[in-house]
């Protein structure tokens, strides 16, 4: 397994849990990790970027512009503001939620419209209404693992394998709620 991954969102939405569910999968495969997380701003509602680096090993743990093989990411615009960092074709994985910046809320600006077909021009994407699915399950705050899920069948991963890290990196009380949420977003990424 060798990738470079970005995930994206607004502060609140579990991407440093994400990360570290990639983390732990990659450790367990017997891979080098390295993980750097921008989270100044995420005492919810900041940008949140995360670049997730596997590999035999890994030197740097920043992509590059250009570089990721793949983005999840939690919330539209956020996706579009670190398409920079895609290779031509990589995959991305995108909530299809909106979660609406200050200056939206403020009144100053709008929120920009024809995000998901931006993304779609840049290259592979999946987008679901992660949301709606964990508003199903009766788990709202597991969107992130519903992303999880959907980025793993998309990347023909060992879903035992995922399984076991996502239940070594939730607090124990969640697993049975997390599990399920992974595996919604593995059967939402067959549509």
């Amino acid at each position: 397994m060798r990738m470079d991954l970005i995930i994206v969102g607004v502060g609140g939405q579990g991407i440093l849990l994400a990360s570290r569910v990639m983390g732990r999968l990659a450790m367990n495969a017997g891979r080098d990790v390295k993980v750097s997380e921008v989270h100044g701003m995420s005492q919810r509602g900041g940008d949140v970027i995360t670049h997730v680096r596997i590999a035999e090993a890994v030197q740097s743990p920043l992509i590059e512009e250009g570089k990721a093989d793949a983005m999840i990411a939690f919330e539209r615009m956020e996706a579009v503001r670190a398409l920079p960092y895609l290779k031509k074709g990589g995959l991305i994985v995108v909530n299809t939620q909106k979660i609406a910046p200050a200056p939206v809320l403020a009144g100053a600006a709008e929120y920009p419209e024809g995000l998901l077909d931006a993304l779609e021009s840049a290259g592979e994407l999946l987008a679901l209404d992660a949301q709606h699915i964990a508003k199903k399950l009766k788990a709202p705050r597991a969107v992130n693992i519903i992303l999880l899920g959907a980025f793993a069948r998309r990347r023909g991963g060992d879903q035992a394998a995922w399984l076991e890290a996502v239940s070594a990196c939730v607090p124990p009380r969640t697993v049975e709620a997390n599990l399920s949420a992974f595996l919604a977003g593995w059967e939402a990424a067959v549509q």
